[in-house]
């Protein structure tokens, strides 16, 4: 396998980082400063919208759509390291109308959505004209065990009947989210595989309710962030439903193991980023009459940390690598990135924050923000017991042992 850049890639690259060096770095502190400031920051800033006009009209718009129709048209290994590299930036993801939950809600749409859902949701999320919002997660049980969903997506003659009660509602907050795809149990009789349905539910639709906006360890993640909403007898036609009844799984599984790439590198840009300040930190701050560097182990510290970067993002091109070619073996490699990935940029992100003492702690650096959102993805896109529970069966399954070894 070769993960030299393709040359579509590195032009790519060269183009991205350097948008971001020249248009989003100067501004960027200004924006959050402002947004954080503001009584209530789930706004729409002008300075976005400049930014994201700017680099629509420079071709860096929907690069992680993997056909030309719709995107750059690159594969996941080429998508890669733009991903990694927007990852550096709290909103360069959304500047680029790459950021999730619309890059994934659009990834289904073109792949599952029929030609009115594309029309009416795709092509405005593709444009950047609308946000979305994904409603899977549940406040009363484990939602990493599907089976356990409460809400409920019931068909009665040409209408869904949408119920229930979601949280870390991605994207929700948004004063542009428009649509919300809500995951619901359809039929309970049927296979496991084919219970669940996604529905397509317009935010305005009567019975749809906002309850509040929550924080992640003080971090609201505005103006996206999570919500939990209530779902009261939501009437909708039954083609608002994606794919057709009982196909949620079969979705869910698509949109989910890309998804998770693009995760997976945004971290290891973030943990580039905060690698980075560490060694700043480390060479000018004199604690004791020598730099903190030369303290207290801090050069093996920054050492293992680039050892560990590194090994992550070899760990998840190969994984990229499988999922573009379809083997069998991308299932479990997907779930090991998925722990690998954001435990290394949770443990990279906590050795700089001690580098910089209190300082790491305070919003004049992105660290805190960007623990938080390293800590949230060892939860998000499923727990990490439940991808060691994947690689573990896999791997029993090798030595013909455990359910799926035949």
């Amino acid at each position: 396998m070769d993960f030299e850049h393709s040359p579509r890639a590195r032009e790519l690259l060269e183009r991205v980082g350097a948008f971001i060096e020249q248009e989003i770095a100067p501004r960027e502190e200004g924006y959050l400063r402002e947004l954080l400031a503001r009584e209530d920051p789930f706004v729409a800033l002008p300075v976005l919208d400049e930014l994201k006009e700017k680099a629509r009209a420079q071709g860096l718009w929907n690069l992680f759509m993997p056909d030309e129709e719709h995107g750059a048209g690159l594969s996941n290994v080429e998508y890669a390291p733009l991903a990694e590299r927007m990852g550096r930036s709290i909103i360069a993801s959304e500047v680029f109308n790459c950021s999730a939950p619309d890059s994934g809600n659009m990834e289904v749409l073109a792949g599952f959505g029929s030609p009115e859902q594309r029309e009416r949701w795709l092509v405005p999320l593709l444009e950047g004209r609308i946000r979305s919002a994904f409603c899977m997660t549940e406040p009363e049980v484990a939602s990493s065990d599907a089976t356990n969903m409460q809400a409920t997506a019931r068909v009665e003659g040409e209408e869904v009947v949408v119920d229930g009660r979601k949280w870390w509602s991605s994207g929700v907050g948004h004063p542009r989210c428009e649509v919300a795809i809500f995951m619901g149990l359809t039929d309970p009789q049927a296979d496991r595989y084919h219970q669940h349905s996604m529905v397509l539910v317009p935010l305005a639709t009567e019975g749809v309710k906002v309850e509040r906006m929550l924080s992640t360890m003080g971090f609201v993640d505005a103006p996206g962030g999570h919500g939990e909403v209530s779902f009261t007898d939501v009437r909708l036609p039954v083609d608002a439903i994606i794919g057709g009844p009982g196909q949620a799984f079969t979705i869910a599984q698509a949109r989910l193991g890309p998804g998770r790439i693009h995760h997976c590198m945004r971290l290891i840009g973030l943990a580039e980023l905060a690698l980075e300040l560490a060694c700043r930190r480390a060479s000018e701050r004199v604690a004791f009459g020598k730099p903190l560097a030369n303290l207290g182990g801090n050069r093996e510290r920054i050492a293992d940390a680039r050892i560990a970067i590194d090994q992550a993002r070899v760990h998840v091109w190969h994984a990229a690598w499988l999922v573009d070619r379809r083997a069998p073996e991308a299932l479990g490699a997907v779930s090991q990135i998925k722990v690998a990935t954001p435990n290394m940029a949770q443990r990279v992100v906590d050795m700089a924050i001690q580098l910089h003492g209190g300082a790491g702690l305070s919003d004049d650096l992105p660290l805190g923000a960007a623990w938080t959102v390293a800590r949230a993805l060892r939860l998000a896109d499923g727990p990490d017991e439940v991808h060691r529970g994947v690689v573990a069966r896999l791997e029993l399954a090798r030595h013909g042992k455990g359910s799926w070894a035949s």
